[in-house]
């Protein structure tokens, strides 16, 4: 029973963790972090008492509890029938109880939960809870958290506690039933006296076992409140979903189409974030998104790779609506760079290969070469076998971009999405990302969202966000002799004393010329 405990917690974990990886981003949106990785470890383990202990001592007492009522039936019938006048009382706290330790149980999982997504932020956000002085208020904040755990805890002691005795004083009520009966026949010869003691101490037996099992439908029930966190989460369905029989997309250079899409988070009835967006990429064409925060840039971007779905409209690949595309041959076709750089507790040289992990040592070299990251790698003392830490803690924000770009340099993908992968860089380590960028950017099909207009002035197009709505569209020197939004956007930054020009990225057309 341990072994089959053990290994329904495996398959439980691995299904677990496979259907939310395979769940939508919205999903990870909406849900925290340490409360999924709470149902994970903590839940599962419930799970696990239930089956390997709960589920062998029922068993045993099941057994126990069937073979002693036939025995006090075939000695005497009439005294059994007697004693068993208290065995619905019985059942009564049996359910009542148990109902009361699963509601409770299932307090205790989402108490610990919410424990775990504390820890999990407040750990993450170290630097900032120091830099604060924020340590001795986010510690009275664990302390009510614990408080509140250990509340509900004794709340579920105080009903499990109570199971024995209550189950004791009910068996008690029928054995002195039995008893005065059973003795009274004894006296008025009715009843031989080894009969009567081994009736007695059958329904003594009886009862040990029956007290058990009261004790066990308590685990059942934590088990079973366990077992509903879990298909909570495994029940869930993707919004995400491929057609019967999709269509493999070939790697090779694509066009990008938006026709009349439209977007809402939590679909429709929702506020629009994009309306009505009409936009075509060709092949190696480089096209800019910029606009103010909140105009939905970044939405735009997201509903490439499938990691939401348009509400209205469609996005086509070279024709083919995304949406009867397969989503493995879709997301190979395309290469993240994001703002915030996302790095794991891995060499340098997992990182790098992580989009393909079947990629030489020679290739890996070069995606670094090509990315400018292959100083500051040469200068560890392992090398490329360099762990970099947590979320790449132990890089600079410059380091961690050019480990990024080397990264969707190896995968080499057709099309590239740049959501502000410079805007949180110093100067110098902007040039060296931008050199970088310019290899990775060399014909593919790029969206480029930047906040540093001079970053993007050489685009082929830029494209002006305002409201979900696409207001202007154009060269940069052209939307500058306009008197229109990309004007006010580029006078509002430059007054700010940004100069004109800073590490700007110069880009090829689709014909190889800048």
């Amino acid at each position: 029973m341990n072994r089959m405990g053990r290994g329904i917690v495996r398959q439980f974990r691995n299904l677990l963790y496979a259907h939310i990886q395979d769940l939508p981003l919205s999903f990870f949106h909406m849900e925290k972090t340490g409360v999924l990785m709470s149902r994970i470890i903590n839940d599962v383990n419930i799970v696990k008492t239930m089956v390997s202990s709960a589920v062998t001592a029922s068993l045993r007492d099941i057994f126990t509890v069937v073979g002693l009522i036939g025995l006090i039936f075939y000695l005497d019938w009439k005294m059994a029938s007697l004693a068993f006048v208290a065995l619905p009382l019985a059942f009564y706290p049996l359910v009542e109880f148990g109902r009361r330790i699963r509601r409770i149980s299932t307090r205790g999982q989402e108490a610990m939960a919410e424990m775990s997504a504390f820890l999990h932020e407040t750990f993450a956000g170290a630097k900032i809870v120091k830099a604060f002085g924020m340590e001795d208020f986010e510690k009275r904040r664990f302390f009510a958290k614990t408080e509140r755990l250990y509340r509900i805890e004794m709340k579920e002691v105080r009903v499990d506690e109570l199971t024995s005795p209550v189950m004791e004083f009910i068996g008690g009520l029928g054995i002195a039933a039995s008893i005065f009966y059973g003795g009274f026949r004894v006296f008025s010869g009715d009843l031989t006296p080894g009969t009567f003691f081994s009736f007695v101490t059958g329904t003594m037996m009886l009862y040990a076992p029956v007290k058990k099992l009261s004790k066990v439908n308590n685990a059942v029930q934590r088990g079973l409140a366990a077992t509903d966190r879990i298909f909570e989460i495994l029940e869930r369905r993707s919004e995400i979903r491929e057609i019967e029989r999709p269509v493999t997309l070939a790697k090779r250079p694509h066009t990008v189409r938006f026709e009349h899409v439209g977007f809402a988070y939590g679909g429709d009835g929702a506020p629009p974030v994009l309306q009505d967006i009409n936009l075509e990429a060709r092949a190696g064409e480089v096209i800019a998104l910029v606009g103010m925060s909140g105009g939905g840039k970044t939405s735009l971007v997201n509903l490439i790779p499938r990691f939401f779905d348009v509400t209205a409209g469609a996005i086509r690949i070279d024709g083919v609506d995304i949406r009867e595309a397969s989503l493995v041959s879709l997301r190979e076709q395309i290469a993240i760079v994001t703002q915030e750089p996302i790095l794991f507790n891995e060499t340098v040289r997992d990182n790098i290969a992580y989009g393909n992990p079947q990629a030489s040592e020679a290739d890996i070299q070069n995606a670094a070469r090509a990315a400018y990251a292959w100083d500051f790698i040469a200068s560890f003392p392992k090398g490329f076998d360099t762990l970099i830490g947590e979320l790449g803690g132990r890089l600079s924000g410059g380091e961690k971009q050019r480990l990024c770009i080397a990264r969707a340099l190896l995968k080499d993908a057709p099309i590239l999405i740049l959501d502000e992968a410079t805007s949180a860089l110093d100067s110098e380590s902007e040039i060296l990302v931008q050199k970088a960028l310019e290899n990775l950017m060399r014909g593919r099909t790029t969206f480029i969202i930047a906040h540093r207009l001079s970053t993007i002035a050489h685009a082929h197009r830029i494209v002006v966000l305002v409201k979900g709505r696409i207001v202007e569209e154009g060269r940069h020197e052209d939307l500058l002799d306009r008197d229109g939004e990309y004007r006010k956007l580029y006078q509002m930054q430059f007054s700010d004393g940004e100069a004109p020009g800073t590490a700007r990225a110069v880009v090829q057309g689709p014909s190889g010329r800048d």
